[in-house]
């Protein structure tokens, strides 16, 4: 397993005045109304990706990347113009979208150095994110009657360049915000429509009348000896001056290794990628912070229902579609116990996550509680879009060295493609620096046992 630490670095970035980008023939202007999943108060926030593209010398310098997205762009917000529209907040304090076609929010930028001077290979964190992306600060505080997409193209000194976005969590998830980024390529590339067609039919997500919850739901649930302290989630940037990032990487061999330590657990006919790495980062990360052994400890990580539904959900449908698998444990009986106890807490608490009626049961626990805020007290949160399409994303320049989420702080696994082109999963971290060092040591152990 290797890692690696990253460092702060400095380069300039000119940005244009930002444009809007309007749909590029009329499309309708009515009122959508979201699904219960969709209006969870947790969601309310921008979530960030970033795609690294390297220059194409057919292309020269002739064929400008910030144009020809421009211009396709233009044609998804035709297909999915709800994007173009604005959150409006209810008397009862649900939202719903009016498709004003006010657009979405468009700059281009010019960075005085070349992509390799950004780092090999280019994996999360990213501490320089913030020069990349639209600051939607700009614009205002909060997601209500507020742009749902900012979009900046940064070309390089090289000829290749960035696209960055920040997308409005509460009109879709990774896969459906993947989906509409995957339609901008397709119209960059020449096609005449998506190849996927977007649905909305938010109301298959509704709660039933009356809510008539079938599930515990743990992540709205309380830890009875919680204090303010232990709310310490970091999802947003800045990253705080006592915390270190470091990326950790999981080639096929380190999966391998982990396998071994659990080949004894006769449970386990069936061990996912993302099963072990979460037991074992969250096993690790829980070492690291030196808990008190008898606090409750919790690894949260979302879930998609695409596949799981009954009826499952029609193709092309982009709207928040996940649950969260809440696994818990005392902390001095998860650091305590080899990595099969950690691992089974995690796959059980997935194949509840993945029954079939689990997304309905949030959306009616939802409505029962008011939109209750998440409780996040102790809580490892883990997300994993390695599948969710992002790094196909082709806008003409093929897909990228990169592509996928960059918030800077959270643990969000990624992947690339390594010398020999095999699938390497990043997995994210930021710590205090003892905490990290220790976090470091443990993974290696697991890793080199």
């Amino acid at each position: 397993m290797k890692s690696i630490l990253r460092q702060k670095i400095s380069f300039n970035v000119q940005r244009s005045k930002p444009v809007v980008i309007f749909p590029a023939t009329p499309t309708p202007h009515d009122i959508k109304f979201l699904s219960d999943i969709d209006n969870q108060t947790v969601l309310r926030y921008y979530t960030s990706g970033v795609h690294f593209y390297h220059a194409d010398p057919s292309k020269a310098y002739e064929v400008d990347p910030a144009h020809v997205i421009k211009a396709a762009l233009a044609k998804a917000l035709v297909y999915y113009y709800p994007i173009t529209g604005r959150l409006k907040e209810q008397p009862e304090g649900k939202l719903v979208l009016d498709c004003t076609g006010e657009g979405a929010m468009f700059v281009e930028a010019e960075a005085d150095v070349c992509l390799e001077y950004l780092g090999d290979p280019l994996t999360p964190p990213f501490p320089f994110t913030d020069q990349l992306h639209f600051d939607s600060m700009l614009m205002g505080p909060g997601v209500i009657n507020q742009p749902l997409l900012y979009l900046q193209v940064t070309r390089f000194k090289c000829g290749g360049f960035t696209f960055a976005h920040k997308t409005c969590h509460v009109i879709a998830d990774a896969h459906g915000w993947a989906q509409f980024l995957t339609a901008i390529g397709e119209f960059a590339r020449g096609a005449d429509q998506p190849n996927v067609l977007p649905v909305w039919d938010r109301h298959l997500l509704l709660a039933r009348d009356p809510p008539a919850p079938t599930h515990i739901h743990l992540e709205y649930e309380p830890m009875e000896d919680a204090t303010q302290e232990d709310f310490h989630i970091l999802l947003k940037p800045p990253v705080p001056a006592n915390l270190v990032q470091r990326s950790f990487l999981f080639g096929p061999k380190d999966i391998s290794v982990l396998k071994e330590h659990v080949k004894s657990l006769e449970s386990m006919s069936y061990v996912s990628r993302f099963e072990l790495i979460t037991a074992a980062v969250w096993r690790s990360h829980t070492i690291a912070l030196d808990y008190n052994p008898d606090y409750e400890i919790r690894v949260l990580f979302p879930v998609s229902s695409r596949g799981t539904m009954v009826p499952p959900l029609p193709t092309g449908f982009y709207g928040n579609a996940f649950a969260r698998a809440v696994a818990c444990s005392k902390s001095g009986k998860l650091c305590s116990n080899p990595l099969g106890y950690a691992l089974t807490l995690v796959k059980e608490a997935k194949e509840k996550a993945r029954a079939s009626d689990f997304l309905q049961s949030l959306a009616d626990l939802t409505v029962l509680r008011g939109r209750p805020q998440m409780m996040d007290a102790r809580t490892f949160l883990v997300t994993d879009v390695t599948r969710a399409g992002f790094q196909g994303v082709d806008f003409g320049w093929g897909g990228g060295m990169f592509g996928g989420k960059a918030l800077p702080i959270a643990t969000m696994y990624t992947s690339f493609r390594n010398n020999d082109g095999e699938e390497v999963v990043v997995v994210p971290m930021c710590l205090p620096e003892l905490a990290m060092a220790t976090f470091k040591t443990e993974m290696e152990s697991l890793i080199q046992a």
